[in-house]
């Protein structure tokens, strides 16, 4: 029976607000779990890379080794190699893959990193058997995603109330679980890891600077992005309704007292050591 594909659609898109996110993410914002298990020589996939940013500051740990970036969306992956490029990285790659399948031969990579896929798609037990499957005997799975439900904020806003109700809506009906991060570990041993080490890591978004960034990517993503479209599209929401979410953004990223808090599921996962 072939593997099943990908059958979720990616919530955000890739409008100019989702990828201001995306381009802000580096290993040491996203991957600090990951980086003490890196060695110079090793081989690596990074599922999901989107614009490369992580990619490439992966790439920069294993000079002597070589880094895969895969992503569903044939465009971002252009943004990905100018993003390698230009900071001369020649031991990188990038490919089109689905997660559900990927097309690379059983015990190919040292690492298998995933930063904020496994929300999006639509069996992430089977993107973690997929993932588990190309990782040498030994070889690490690191994943690490976002739960929405535990985000939290201050000071209190109906406003941010209702977006999370709506994103965790639209979300779902996309055939993504937004609330990802408390449940790696349960997916991670459903897919057969026995080696799977729990953490979590945050984002906090509170300095004058991080608030205005932060919400007003969230103000436009939105109004303006496929998400917006979707929620439309969708029932979920009308687009006055919409435009009131995101002014409710701006309000209060304009707080001085204002305070936002992103916490992340992460998982490393060993696979077990060939028995021969």
């Amino acid at each position: 029976m072939p593997e099943p594909r990908e059958t979720a659609v990616y919530t955000h898109g890739h409008h100019e607000s989702v990828l201001r996110s995306h381009t802000w993410r580096t290993a040491a914002n996203s991957a600090a779990y990951l980086l003490p298990s890196l060695e110079p020589d090793m081989r690596i996939l990074d599922v999901g890379c989107g614009p490369g940013t992580i990619t490439a500051d992966l790439a920069e740990r294993v000079p002597d080794g070589h880094v895969t970036g895969v992503d569903r969306a044939p465009e971002i992956l252009d943004r990905a190699r100018a993003t390698a490029a230009g900071r001369g990285l020649a031991h990188v790659d990038f490919a089109v893959a689905d997660v559900h399948a990927l097309d690379y031969p059983d015990d190919t990579f040292c690492v298998v990193h995933a930063h904020q896929v496994l929300q999006h798609v639509g069996d992430p037990v089977q993107a973690l058997r997929e993932m588990r499957r190309v990782t040498r005997p030994g070889g690490l799975v690191a994943v690490r995603d976002a739960d929405y439900a535990a985000m939290t904020w201050y000071p209190a806003s109906e406003g941010l109330d209702a977006w999370l109700d709506l994103y965790r809506r639209v979300a779902r009906a996309n055939g993504g679980e937004p609330d990802a991060g408390r449940r790696l570990r349960a997916w991670a041993l459903r897919a057969g890891f026995t080696d799977v080490t729990a953490t979590s890591g945050t984002w906090t978004f509170a300095a004058p600077g991080e608030r205005e960034w932060w919400s007003g990517l969230w103000a436009d993503r939105t109004v303006a992005s496929s998400y917006a479209d979707r929620a439309v599209r969708g029932g979920h929401a009308s687009a006055e309704e919409l435009r009131g979410v995101a002014e409710a953004w701006r309000q209060w990223g304009a707080r001085e007292d204002g305070w936002f808090g992103v916490l992340h599921g992460e998982v490393l996962c060993r696979k077990d050591p060939d028995p021969r």
